[in-house]
């Protein structure tokens, strides 16, 4: 793909300075997946390479909403320096592998736009790694999940974005259950007038949403989670540690969120990331509200110029089919 925001002479510049002036950007490459931001591999004349990130309306796949630029809403996208800068610092304080960082540039000196480059990690996903050896994948699993456990230890005084709550802001809502709950309605909405077969069953999916919330008791303590922590966005370092990457979602939240989705991703790999004492009734909202989730939003991409589009409507077309599932038993 062509560049949008950034030049191969701006990007060129500021690997220079990240990476040493003595060494000249070979080529630019755009790495598959990137849907919010742009994510390029840096190669420069001696081989060494790094990643950089741009932050630009240009790179940015998914149509603009109303309240996408609203930090105080837990799930609005986030994007930019300041979010992903306070998701890193936090992560990294609890020992949680996160590529380190080379260099961030928000003031424009190289490109115009939000731009960080971190150290590149070019072997596997944990999702390939699964795929091609299980059995391999175990100490990786078993890292990964006392990766998960320092992040659950962590108490936060409210819910919410990171950045938000670092900097003593509050949330939207009045509680976890309750934006993931609004939140459910509105992708409940917007897959209707997308589906016909989600406008028929709405009505059932609401009284659902509505009952599953309504079981979920008060609670006043925040972990922190990634948000979206699928096996691809979990990198497998040179000596098998996890690297977590996509890290601008990463919140403080209920524990319960991070593991429905972890289930959704991981099917039956998840075993081994299993936690006690989770809350079957959050579970159960999260579960559905997720699967809305994930039809409404690849139906919402699919508006715009996303490449990979077939992907993307496999993905809605099965949660579409596991949410519907979840209102038949």
């Amino acid at each position: 793909m062509e560049f949008r925001a950034a030049t191969q002479e701006q990007l060129a510049s500021a690997a220079r300075e990240a990476l040493g002036a003595g060494r000249r950007l070979e080529a630019a490459q755009r790495i598959a997946g990137g849907s919010k931001k742009g994510v390029y591999r840096l190669v420069m004349d001696d081989a060494t390479t790094a990643i950089a990130y741009l932050w630009d309306d240009t790179e940015n796949y998914w149509p603009t909403a109303e309240g996408d630029d609203d930090l105080t809403d837990p799930f609005s996208p986030g994007l930019g320096l300041d979010v992903f800068e306070a998701a890193h610092a936090r992560l990294a304080a609890l020992g949680v592998g996160v590529p380190a960082i080379r260099l961030v540039d928000r003031d424009g000196s190289h490109c115009p736009a939000d731009l960080a480059i971190v150290e590149d990690l070019p072997g596997e996903s944990l999702e390939q790694l699964l795929a091609r050896d299980p059995r391999a994948a175990a100490p990786v699993m078993a890292r990964l999940r006392e990766a998960l456990e320092a992040m659950r230890g962590y108490r936060a005084p409210g819910y919410g974005k990171v950045a938000v709550v670092e900097a003593g802001g509050t949330s939207r809502g009045t509680s976890c259950e309750g934006v993931v709950l609004e939140r459910a309605l509105r992708d409940l909405t917007e897959a209707a007038s997308r589906d016909p077969r989600i406008a028929a069953a709405r009505e059932q999916l609401e009284e659902r949403l509505l009952g599953l919330a309504a079981a979920v008791r008060p609670r006043s303590e925040y972990a922190v989670v990634h948000g979206e922590l699928g096996p691809d966005h979990v990198l497998v370092d040179p000596d098998g540690n996890p690297v977590m990457i996509d890290i601008e979602g990463t919140m403080y939240f209920d524990v319960e969120w991070e593991h429905v989705f972890l289930r959704i991703r991981l099917h039956d790999a998840y075993g081994p990331l299993a936690a006690d004492g989770l809350d079957e009734y959050r579970l159960a909202l999260y579960l559905l509200a997720q699967r809305l989730s994930l039809t409404a939003g690849p139906l919402r991409l699919l508006d715009g110029d996303f490449p990979d589009r077939s992907s993307m409507a496999g993905i809605a077309e099965y949660n579409l089919k596991q949410a519907l599932e979840l209102i038949r038993t």
